[in-house]
């Protein structure tokens, strides 16, 4: 390890006016000089320096988080390190306000902690050398961090910019949970009532919402939901198409989209029968988060069915066994099709470091710290005897939590996050998933994993042209499509406007993005 070096920002010849960087926007390169010898930066283990070192972080965190510095963790974590952390992170809303104007300026912290950095922003601020490249330090100061990326180049690929360096860390959660984070749920306790089955057709399932509506007093609402991306699964069992929230899936690695193919036209019209039957609450396109559960805990009881990631949030846990999850609906031809979203397990942006730090690979020794996967699950779950105990088999488990506490409530209380990266190997060997966790993952195995309809589209980065592209255009195609949706379900027409529809994607300049995607998609497939 080199405990006092200089290290290297080169130049990226970038002329996109769009994200804010012009061609030679800096030097061709630029050098900071590492004092971390200076502070007794030790060869390995704990502590990191001998000397006495305070860094300052910024970055985002949950609103309902406290100080990171009270949390029982990072306390443990200045501890072991001998690196005391200033702390200010703000929260989501604020430092999404904040960020810009702070990396703009010239008072930046030594790094950032949960960065909220749009794949954009890595690019503009690691282009302008903002952000500093981190895989030379990552080698020689990351040894815990380095062993994964060997042995996942996946996820090596995923922090990889178009540019060749890597310019934030990762956080990684593999529960496989956020491939299919909408799940259809139909209330069993009116089934029985009326003397029904649990659907296994869509027609059936048409035949039970009809029921619904004409057999159970008080104001039912059949089938609810609160976005036109949340019924991908019915789109794919009426009409035959695999569709997500994006409209865009990977097929025998072709990028496809999914809402101009007569698939989609089908089910769509289809759903405006629906929604003429009284079947499809009007507020579906319209309602908050806070409407909609509000309609789950109503009394009486008004929800026939709905999407959602879980039972209990939507209709309270005194009513949740009155729900069961629906299987898989056959689309047209007999095929089951569970539609995978492109939620991603390995995300970008969740530490990077600044320019002005005069001590960097103490800072990356510091990061690698919490990549030991025991520490990643405490980053993730909370500390070892706060809300998390070591079972009898030697692994991390949950505390159960007090009375009117939710586990994700105790969560956001005790644990920092930032980066990490718990494995879905980990899962086996390190840590428990949370109980309502281990609950969907159940579910997803039972009623979801056996009939995988897609490719979901990888964690790539774009390149700054790439983002050019994709962000000067998808805005007016998800505009067009979420607009569309809505107006076809609810008032018809989409027979009469389907080839304006179709042609109207293209002259907004959908080739243009799926080429760009494409491009991406094979750049990190060369890579993995």
């Amino acid at each position: 390890m080199l405990s006092r070096r200089r290290f290297t920002l080169s130049a990226t010849a970038l002329g996109v006016t769009m994200l804010g960087i012009t061609g030679c926007s800096r030097p061709s390169e630029r050098t900071t000089e590492d004092l971390s010898a200076d502070v007794g930066l030790t060869d390995s283990g704990q502590p990191i320096v001998t000397e006495e070192l305070t860094l300052t972080f910024g970055g985002a965190k949950s609103a309902l988080a406290p100080e990171f510095e009270t949390m029982e963790l990072v306390k443990t974590w200045q501890e072991d390190s001998g690196i005391e952390i200033v702390w200010n992170n703000e929260p989501d809303e604020v430092w999404g306000e904040k960020k810009n104007l702070l990396l703009a300026g010239g008072d930046l912290p030594d790094a950032l902690f949960t960065s909220g950095l749009s794949d954009a922003e890595v690019a503009k601020y690691g282009a302008n050398g903002t952000l500093i490249a981190l895989e030379d330090l990552i080698e020689e100061n990351a040894p815990t961090l380095t062993a994964i990326l060997d042995e996942r180049p996946d996820i090596k690929a995923a922090i990889t910019a178009s540019d060749g360096h890597i310019y934030t860390l990762p956080s990684v959660e593999e529960m496989g949970l956020v491939e299919f984070p909408r799940m259809l749920f139909l209330n069993t306790d009116w089934l029985e009532e009326l003397g029904l089955e649990m659907p296994t057709t869509v027609e059936e399932y048409h035949d039970v919402l009809l029921a619904f509506k004409e057999d159970i007093p008080g104001g039912v609402l059949p089938l609810s939901f609160m976005d036109a991306g949340d019924i991908s699964d019915l789109i794919a069992a009426i009409g035959g198409q695999p569709d997500n929230h994006d409209h865009r899936i990977v097929e025998d690695g072709e990028v496809v989209f999914t809402a101009n193919t007569e698939g989609f036209r089908d089910a769509i019209a289809e759903l405006h029968s629906w929604y003429t039957e009284g079947l499809i609450d009007q507020e579906s396109f319209s309602q908050d988060y806070v409407k909609f559960v509000s309609k789950g805990k109503s009394d009486p009881e008004t929800l026939g069915s709905f999407f959602f990631w879980e039972i209990p949030e939507v209709v309270g846990p005194e009513r949740a066994d009155h729900y069961a999850v629906v299987p898989i609906f056959p689309g047209p031809d007999g095929v089951q099709r569970a539609c995978v979203a492109n939620n991603q397990e390995i995300n970008r942006g969740a530490f990077a470091i600044t320019h002005t730090n005069e001590y960097a690979a103490a800072t990356m020794r510091w990061a690698d710290m919490l990549f030991e996967p025991a520490m990643s699950a405490q980053a993730n779950w909370g500390p070892i005897g706060v809300s998390q105990e070591l079972n009898a088999d030697g692994l991390l488990e949950q505390i159960p939590v007090g009375e009117g506490e939710t586990e994700q409530e105790r969560r956001v209380k005790v644990s920092p996050g930032g980066p990490k990266i718990v494995t879905a190997d980990d899962f086996e060997t390190v840590v428990l998933p949370e109980p309502r966790a281990a609950e969907r993952q159940a579910q997803i195995a039972e009623f979801y994993e056996p009939h995988r309809a897609n490719e979901k589209y990888p964690p790539v980065m774009l390149s700054v042209d790439e983002l050019n592209t994709v962000s000067t255009i998808e805005a007016d195609i998800t505009t067009l499509v979420t607009e569309k949706i809505a107006t076809w379900i609810v008032k018809g027409g989409i027979e009469q406007e389907w080839d304006g529809y179709v042609s109207q994607l293209e002259s907004i300049g959908l080739s243009e993005v799926l080429a760009a995607y494409q491009a991406a998609y094979d750049r990190f497939a060369e890579h993995t």
